[in-house]
Parts: structure tokens; C-alpha cells; sequence
């Protein structure tokens, strides 16, 4: 009865680190985290400015009040009296997710799906060629096994004249008219 040794935490844990998953994900995170500092400046330097043209400048002053009038303490930003709806945060919120999810489609997404239909194409590509180089292989076997049947075919069989290691192969002296068998020859004396 031998006892198994279970692995210990810090073996898991170092199994559960250097699985290939966790560590795309925690590049993931990264990237992501830096990315969305790009976005923030593209909405605020880009998007507000446009939504300025028509409005105010700051996409997330845009608010209107549900009940009573609504007076916003300018230092804060809070309200002091009424409901307000801050409608303009959502759709900045709306804007940077839109334009997240657009650049890691358009930037990340689709030339990877480009890539792997390009890969698969080689790949299927390849194991059809490879494929027909099996093909061919075996049709080329197949004709020179036709052709070494039809030469001891037609020209009498094995053993026969012509044949292989038969009489009249060219094979032995002058005065040996047996095969290459080893045994006795019956020469007529």
C-alpha cells in the first residue's frame, strides 16, 4: 500500500499561474486598463467636442430635471433642489462603450478572424495536397506492380522462359541450364 503524495497549495497554485489562459487574461486586463484611458481621451477630445457644436461642450452636463426646478450647485455638480436625470453620463458612458467595442472589433477582432480563415485555408490547403501526393504515390505503386505482373505475365511467369532465375535469364555459365535453385541439375550425361 503506497501512500500518493496529493500536490501541495504552492504546487497548485504555481500549476494554476502558468496555465496558458490565466496569463492571456491578465494581459487582457492590462491592455484593457490602458486602452480605456485611449477611449477616455478620444470621447473628450473628440466626441465632446462634436456634441459641443450643437450643445454644450461637456456631454455630461446634459441633465434634465423629473420634479420641480432643479438647481445644480456649481462648485459640486450636485443638485440642491429637484430630481435631476443625468442623461448625458449615460450616453458618454454609451459613446466610450460603443467606441471600445468598435475599435477592438475593427483593430483586434476581425483582422484575427482574417488570420485564422487565412490559416485554416493553408492548413486545408496543405492536407488536400497532401492528400493528392498520397494519391498519386499509391497510383504510381499500384502501376509499377501492374507492369511487374504483366512482364511475368506475358513472358511465361515466374520460372518460365524469360521469367525470373528461369532458364534463358541470362543468369549461370554456358553449360548450366538450371535456375538458381542450389539443387541437383540433371544435365543428360
Amino acid at each position: 500500500m503506497s501512500e500518493e503524495k496529493k500536490p501541495g497549495v504552492w504546487e497548485g497554485f504555481k500549476a494554476f499561474l502558468t496555465r496558458g489562459n490565466v496569463i492571456d487574461l491578465a494581459v487582457a486586463v492590462v491592455i484593457g486598463a490602458a486602452f480605456t484611458n485611449i477611449v477616455n481621451a478620444v470621447v473628450k477630445g473628440v466626441i465632446n467636442p462634436l456634441v459641443g457644436a450643437f450643445g454644450t461642450k461637456d456631454l455630461e452636463s446634459y441633465r434634465s430635471c423629473l420634479k420641480g426646478p432643479c438647481e445644480i450647485d456649481p462648485a459640486t455638480g450636485e443638485a440642491t433642489s429637484g430630481i435631476p436625470i443625468s442623461w448625458g453620463t449615460v450616453l458618454s458612458a454609451t459613446l466610450s462603450f460603443l467606441i471600445t467595442a468598435a475599435v477592438v472589433y475593427f483593430l483586434m477582432v476581425l483582422p484575427m478572424a482574417k488570420y485564422l480563415a487565412k490559416a485554416e485555408a493553408r492548413r486545408k490547403a496543405k492536407e488536400g495536397a497532401q492528400e493528392t501526393i498520397e494519391v498519386s504515390e499509391l497510383e504510381v505503386l499500384k502501376e509499377i506492380r501492374d507492369v511487374l505482373v504483366a512482364q511475368r505475365g506475358g513472358a511465361g511467369g515466374p520460372g518460365g522462359p524469360g521469367g525470373a532465375g528461369g532458364p534463358g535469364s541470362g543468369t549461370g555459365d554456358a553449360g548450366d541450364s538450371g535456375g538458381s535453385g542450389g539443387g541437383p541439375v540433371d544435365t543428360g550425361k
